[in-house]
């Protein structure tokens, strides 16, 4: 983990949500565009694993991070 080892927690307002929808919500990233190529280039981490789904589904407490800073979603 890395940003000193600070967890930003983002609420969906639900039970799931995609992991590129989530990129934008969170604000790691600004355009679906942009999470798709990060996604596929291997550069987003689910639960400390690269993850290469844009589709992948996140729930309560996962972890997702992306240039240094990590969000944990929350319903």
């Amino acid at each position: 983990m890395t940003n000193s080892g600070r967890i930003d927690d983002v609420s969906i307002g639900g039970d799931m949500i995609r992991l590129g929808q989530f990129l934008k919500f969170s604000g790691l990233l600004d355009s679906g565009g942009d999470a798709k190529e990060v996604i596929i280039d291997g550069y987003v981490r689910v639960n400390d694993e690269v993850d290469r789904r844009r589709g992948r589904q996140l729930h309560d407490g996962d972890l997702v991070t992306f240039e240094g800073r990590t969000v944990r979603v929350r319903p």
